[in-house]
C-alpha cells in the first residue's frame, strides 16, 4: 500500500464532513509526516481554490494523493 492510498483514506474520511475544503486538506498534510512539503509545493505553483477546490499531495515514497473535484475526493496514483 503507497503512502497516498492511506492518506486518501484520510482525506476522503475528512471530506465527508461539513465544511471541507482545502484549508482543512492543508491542515491535515502539514500534520501528516508522509507528506513531502516541498514537492507537494512545487507540484501546486498554480494552485487556485476557486478553481481547482483541493491540493494534490505528494507524499515521501514518491506516490501523489490526487484531488479529484468531480467525484469530490482524493484518488492514489
Amino acid at each position: 500500500m503507497t503512502q497516498a492510498q492511506t492518506f486518501a483514506r484520510h482525506l476522503n474520511g475528512l471530506a465527508k464532513a461539513p465544511g471541507f475544503g482545502y484549508a482543512k486538506a492543508r491542515a491535515a498534510a502539514r500534520k501528516e509526516p508522509a507528506v513531502d512539503a516541498a514537492a507537494t509545493k512545487a507540484a501546486n505553483a498554480g494552485f487556485n481554490p476557486e478553481v481547482d477546490g483541493c491540493e494534490s499531495f505528494v507524499m515521501r515514497d514518491g506516490s501523489i494523493c490526487e484531488w479529484r473535484a468531480a467525484s469530490f475526493s482524493y484518488v492514489a496514483r
